[in-house]
């Protein structure tokens, strides 16, 4: 057994979640194919040296153009190895230990404003209206109920694209979602306000009821019908862009972090805060008080 595939293991009996470990390795593997390239030898835990993180990282922000939040990730799959290298002895010392990670951004990671929701929304809504054959009309349904449900639940795509039906219940003045297998491998329940009710239920009724994944997509394709979406709307949307609104929807509601964080799954405020960052236009609405 190699050493990406035996590192693997180990992430597995850390109780990481599915998506944590396909990520780590996605990202190992692209630091594998470097250092080959780089040292002219193939990756081995006991190779990896300091000057070569430091390399790694300027290589990735210089070449790769890659901003800080794609380095860190890299680096955390890299000091993720390196730690577990020196767990099972292969290493005596962790040669990311005093390589410094790029600093997080501190505006916006990026949401839609009240307009750009708006714009969003009327798109899947039109695409139902617009929709000239069964097929494109269950698609729109779907597409509509997706766009719904990651708004008001924050759920991450690939949280939503794992649900079964068996994961979600709708009574007629309530409901809620079971979120399995998380980040962290930790479990949620998440409630379902009205409109998700109704948009789920469309749904259900256009694709009749059965088993199996609630949206039938896989988390690329539900990111592709997203861009798309968004585009014909003229809005810009990213994996996270949803889930970040929610989160900046309800603080400026007046809801407290500690139950923005529960909603989300946030183990720690500090990740919750970073979702609720004073953005620019939010800056810019604060000195336009100076102007009178």
């Amino acid at each position: 057994m190699s050493d990406l595939e035996q590192f693997e293991v180990w992430l597995q009996e850390q109780d990481r979640s599915p998506v944590t470990v396909r990520g780590y390795m996605a990202d190992l593997r692209a630091f594998a194919a470097w250092f080959e390239q780089t040292n002219g030898k193939a990756l081995g835990v006991e190779e990896v040296t300091p000057a070569d993180v430091r390399e790694y990282r300027g290589w990735l922000q210089a070449v790769k153009r890659a901003g800080a939040a794609t380095v860190r990730r890299h680096l955390m799959a890299l000091r993720a190895y390196c730690r577990w290298g020196v767990e099972t002895e292969r290493i005596d010392r962790d040669p990311t230990a005093r390589v410094k990670l790029p600093r997080e951004e501190t505006l916006s990671p990026g949401w839609l404003a009240k307009q750009e929701q708006y714009r969003l929304l009327r798109e899947a809504e039109r695409a139902v209206s617009a929709a000239d054959t069964p097929t494109r009309r269950r698609l729109a349904v779907r597409d509509r109920a997706l766009v719904v449900f990651l708004l008001n639940t924050g759920l991450r795509i690939a949280e939503a694209c794992a649900l079964t039906v068996e994961d979600v219940q709708i009574g007629e003045r309530s409901g809620w979602v079971v979120v399995r297998g998380g980040k962290g491998n930790k479990s949620r329940k998440v409630p379902l306000n009205v409109e998700v009710r109704r948009a789920l239920n469309a749904w259900r009724e256009e694709r009749g009821d059965g088993e199996g994944s609630v949206f039938d997509l896989t988390p690329s394709g539900a990111y592709r019908r997203l861009v798309e979406m968004g585009r014909r709307a003229g809005v810009e949307v990213h994996p996270h862009t949803l889930r970040h609104t929610l989160a900046k929807n309800l603080v400026d509601a007046g809801v407290g972090l500690h139950e923005v964080a529960a909603l989300l799954g946030h183990s720690s405020l500090n990740t919750t805060r970073v979702y609720v960052t004073p953005g620019e236009r939010d800056l810019e609405r604060a000195l336009q008080v100076l102007e009178g």
